[in-house]
């Protein structure tokens, strides 16, 4: 193990509830990706599936208020423990999940479309700012490593520049479109590059470790991001766009994933559960709502019952992983050593 992953030394004055801070994961703010996703799958439904109850109000509530709660926490981790924050950033894998904070503020933007658009268009600034600046600190480290192996790639590597993808979905009623042309590009072009090293990695190099195995449905994100980035893109700046090829293809493409990855369930079925296992929502989610969006433009039955059977899976999933989160935390068996 290098240096840059070694785990500082604990102090044995430390209280179990200094432990238990000391090793609260940047990871946990997948979470909230998947809430807010969900929030906006559920929005979607309601308004153009004619989903007859109302659920995006609260799920959202719940991201927010978990988006506080956790954001409280690590910001007195980074107080009082920041050489555990250093080490998370420092670290080969951990370190992909820190955009997960400016994501889901863009995911908030998104939500707040339909809700408040100035609180909306505030979300959007920050989330941008922040995230540009994770996207340029975090390839900065790419490129100057010491520490990096093959074994280290996964698709967690997908969040801090394919989150790019992200910002045109509320950015094209915001700012001027070429502002999103850019973002787009950027997770675009590095979503192929990433994508070719990884699918490199799982064929010819060790198989990931159980507790990576859930990120395997981060693959399904960036095409079906892309997908609605690219349409809200192209229906912004041609009058009556329609899907064209390109647009078909991104769809297409994380549908195939989606189908690949569930043909792969007992792969999935035999591990036990690890906070990783949050990397299974918001891909479903992305694909709820681009299946939904499909919908919206081509009227199909196929992408309109396609839309219910995925809300009703991303459901599901939500409240396991809720209650398996909240039973591992009653068990301590999350924000300890690993």
């Amino acid at each position: 193990m290098s240096h840059a992953q070694q785990q500082p030394a604990l102090s044995p004055n430390l209280s179990a509830i200094q432990l238990r801070l000391r090793n609260f994961p940047i990871s946990f703010f997948a979470v909230i990706l998947g809430m807010a996703g969900s929030s906006i799958a559920f929005q979607r439904a309601e308004r153009i599936l004619g989903l007859p109850f109302s659920l995006s109000g609260i799920v959202l509530v719940v991201a927010l208020s978990l988006f506080a709660l956790f954001g409280v926490i690590y910001t007195t981790k980074l107080l009082r423990f920041p050489d555990a924050v250093k080490h998370e950033f420092t670290h080969p894998i951990r370190i992909n999940f820190f955009p997960t904070i400016s994501i889901s503020l863009l995911l908030f933007s998104v939500a707040f479309l339909e809700v408040q658009h100035d609180i909306s268009r505030y979300l959007w600034i920050i989330g941008v700012i922040v995230h540009t600046l994770f996207t340029l600190g975090i390839l900065s480290v790419w490129m100057q490593h010491s520490m990096f192996q093959i074994q280290h790639s996964n698709p967690s590597w997908f969040i801090p520049v394919v989150g790019n993808m992200i910002v045109p979905i509320a950015g094209v009623e915001h700012f001027h479109s070429d502002i999103s042309w850019f973002y787009f590009s950027v997770g675009l072009i590095f979503w192929i590059a990433l994508f070719s090293i990884f699918f490199n990695r799982i064929i010819f190099h060790a198989p990931l470790a159980d507790r990576m195995i859930p990120t395997l449905f981060i693959m399904i994100a960036p095409p079906a991001i892309g997908f609605i980035a690219y349409v809200k893109l192209m229906s912004h700046d041609v009058s009556g766009f329609v899907l064209d090829g390109f647009a078909k293809s991104l769809y297409s493409f994380a549908l195939f994933l989606f189908i690949l990855l569930v043909a792969q369930y007992r792969q999935f079925l035999k591990i036990q559960f690890y906070l990783s296992w949050w990397a299974y929502s918001f891909p479903v989610a992305a694909l709820t709502i681009a299946t939904i969006f499909m919908y919206s433009k081509t009227k199909l039955a196929f992408h309109q019952g396609l839309g219910y059977v995925l809300l009703a899976l991303l459901s599901l999933l939500i409240l396991t992983l809720l209650g398996l989160t909240l039973r591992a935390v009653g068990k301590k068996e999350i924000c300890v050593e690993e």
